[in-house]
């Protein structure tokens, strides 16, 4: 996978995990950092571009489209907030008064 500054050999994901990864990942504060947690995040990042889960399912290459979304479903705050907030703009049109006044907008 990646040559060996020592041997010139490969070193193999075991390694690099365990001697690279997760000694490094503890040094920022993310415990057991691992070759999966990067997939749990590119499905995340997947889901926030909009990209269709079919096409997240291929990508991610799994067999059933459940282990898309309920596996690796884990959606960024970002993606979060934004749906929130679209939800908020769509109540708060719907309850604007018939009386011509101002519209009120919220901050989200």
């Amino acid at each position: 996978m990646f040559p060996s500054h020592v041997t010139g050999g490969c070193y193999y994901a075991g390694i690099i995990q365990r001697q690279l990864l997760k000694p490094k990942g503890e040094e920022v504060g993310i415990a057991g950092l691992g070759w999966h947690t990067f997939r749990h995040t590119y499905r995340s990042l997947l889901d926030e571009t909009g990209a269709p889960i079919g096409v997240q399912q291929k990508l991610m290459r799994h067999a059933n489209v459940a282990t898309t979304m309920n596996v690796y479903g884990n959606a960024t705050l970002k993606a979060k907030q934004q749906a929130n907030s679209k939800v908020v703009q769509m109540v708060m049109r719907r309850e604007q008064p018939e009386t011509g006044f101002e519209e009120v907008r919220v901050a989200v």
